[in-house]
């Protein structure tokens, strides 16, 4: 059984788990301090890719990043560099999709703090930057590990825009989704049954280790919360 399509899974949930942990606590912040009519604005765009179907998010990324783009000609001149069908592609996509994730949970955590703790600490002369990384955060820490948690088994999961700018190469793009698919369109049950199983539980993980940041976080709210 060829497990690449677990580590390759795995790496590329990782590394867009990363990346909206800082993305979305970023966008989260700055968004809970604009008017309440551009904040509304803003947190419908940025919601945006947690209701389209996967396949449209995937139709507007090859549409932005193919060789037939600006952005994906530009790389592959410049730096022979192909940004579509390969497994860093799968990255870009489960970024997009996850993001939303992150962010709501991460915008309902702020938002839960009293505002009152950064005002008494910005009359004690202490820095925003300074408020932000040793207060605010420290007091959100179970709501952004569960939308961390949940950030990264939405991207280990998704298969409709990945599969769109990846495709299904064995030992190269293949993920668990993908693979379960392509072992489906075989007729090789057997095996996707395995896969199925993996992926089964890994979920199951996933899910005890968001109920255990609730308790210990007293009820943080998590995404889809407004």
């Amino acid at each position: 059984m060829d497990l690449f399509p677990l580590w390759n899974s795995l790496r590329v949930a990782a590394i867009a788990t990363v990346l909206v942990f800082f993305i979305g606590i970023w966008a989260a912040n700055g968004v809970t301090r604009l008017p309440a009519w551009l904040k509304g604005a803003l947190d419908t765009l940025l919601t945006l890719p947690l209701v389209l179907p996967p396949t449209v998010v995937g139709f507007f990324l090859l549409k932005t990043i193919s060789p037939r783009s600006a952005i994906g000609a530009f790389f592959l001149s410049a730096f022979d560099l192909r940004l579509t069908m390969a497994w860093y592609s799968a990255v870009f996509a489960t970024t997009i999709v996850a993001f939303p994730l992150m962010y709501r949970t991460a915008r309902g955590a702020l938002e839960q703090l009293s505002p009152e703790w950064a005002a008494c600490a910005e009359t004690m002369g202490l820095s925003r930057t300074f408020i932000f990384w040793r207060i605010t955060l420290p007091n959100c820490k179970a709501g952004l590990l569960a939308g961390t948690v949940l950030a990264f088994a939405r991207a280990l999961g998704e298969y409709g825009a990945t599969a769109m700018v990846t495709g299904y190469i064995p030992g190269r793009t293949a993920t668990v989704a993908t693979t379960v698919y392509q072992l489906w369109r075989e007729g090789n049950d057997a095996l996707a049954y395995r896969w199925v199983l993996i992926d089964l539980a890994i979920s199951l993980l996933v899910l005890v280790a968001i109920n255990l940041l609730e308790k210990r976080g007293g009820g943080a709210r998590v995404a889809g919360t407004v």
